[in-house]
């Protein structure tokens, strides 16, 4: 089923928020908010920005952009739909669905272990960060968070919590030289998905990613755990847990890491097969994103003659060890 083309439409929010497709062969449009939910203040000295979330200037948007806890209902019901799914054991899709479960597994943990007032997200609009988010907003809701048929006094508190939220609390730290389309994507993602987000602009060594968590820790003070999008093969990923508290030096938070197992091919089979959207810089070969001046689209996946310029889109990739060829 191939989703329609809309290249020259307006960007719609609600688009997230349409319903799955059986199975997507994951065309992404750019997306080009009109009318962005997030107000961004002016950058203060250590480089941040802080955006709350406002009603969009267009008077249709609360209409049309359901809240919090139906988005949640929502991509639970999508998320279950898909495990429901029968897949031979020996397929793509069924390790998908065992990677799924073990990540609804995190999240359960986690909202065991701390309120939903404690918890955040790192997010910056990576495929990662995508599934990372779906993940969690399936894991929200009540029947979603947690194991046991019978509610107890902790569980009811936390249901009472979910169904009362209006917004994610997230962080957003950049690189100096962000991607259009990026900055773009996390936008109009973040008011689908109900991301209050506070932003940062990492510039060594004067604003760095340890120094904007440091700020974002002290201006959010309850923030225990913060659900990372780190996998195995990243940077720094090959040690990691699904729950690593902060050393050397970092503020001291818990690193949730539910898609930390997850390989390359497996991020993009729940994408695609899921219909979720996504950055448009992967329709144009860009498999890791980081910021303009150290990051191209990868060369495993050019076409035909270097001058020609056109590469398959990052999906076609199938191997974990070629995913950061495009970067510096």
């Amino acid at each position: 089923m191939t989703e329609p083309t809309a290249k020259n439409a307006p960007y719609r929010p609600q688009d997230h928020l349409e319903p799955f497709p059986p199975l997507s062969p994951a065309t992404s449009q750019p997306l080009k908010p009109s009318t962005p939910s997030n107000q961004e203040a002016e950058p203060n000295q250590n480089g941040t920005a802080h955006t709350n979330k406002q009603p969009p200037n267009d008077s249709t948007s609360d209409e049309t952009i359901p809240p919090l806890p139906i988005v949640i209902a929502r991509i639970h019901a999508r998320v279950q739909a898909f495990l429901n799914e029968p897949h031979a054991p020996d397929t793509l899709l069924a390790s998908v669905q065992r990677q799924t479960r073990i990540s609804l597994e995190v999240v359960s943990t986690a909202l065991q272990r701390y309120k939903l007032s404690e918890l955040s997200v790192s997010y910056n609009g990576g495929k990662d960060c995508l599934v990372l988010l779906i993940l969690f907003l399936a894991g929200l809701h009540p029947t979603g968070a947690r194991n046991d048929t019978t509610p107890s006094p902790a569980d009811l508190e936390a249901e009472a919590q979910i169904a009362a939220a209006t917004v994610i609390p997230a962080i957003y730290a950049l690189p100096p030289d962000p991607f259009d389309a990026v900055e773009d994507f996390v936008v109009s993602s973040a008011e689908a998905y109900h991301l209050a987000i506070t932003k940062y602009t990492t510039a060594p060594p004067d604003s760095t990613l340890r120094s904007s968590f440091e700020d974002y820790l002290a201006r959010h003070p309850g923030i225990r755990a913060i659900f990372v999008g780190t996998r195995r093969t990243d940077p720094h990923g090959a040690q990691l847990t699904h729950f690593d508290r902060t050393d050397g030096g970092w503020p001291d938070f818990v690193r949730v890491h539910p898609v930390i197992d997850w390989h390359y091919a497996e991020i993009w089979a729940f994408i695609r097969h899921l219909g979720l959207k996504y950055c448009s810089l992967y329709d144009e070969g860009y498999t890791s994103l980081g910021g303009t001046s150290d990051t191209h689209p990868n060369p495993r996946l050019r076409t035909g003659a270097q001058a020609d310029g056109q590469y398959l889109p990052a999906y076609q990739l199938t191997e974990d060890l070629e995913e950061r060829l495009g970067r510096n």
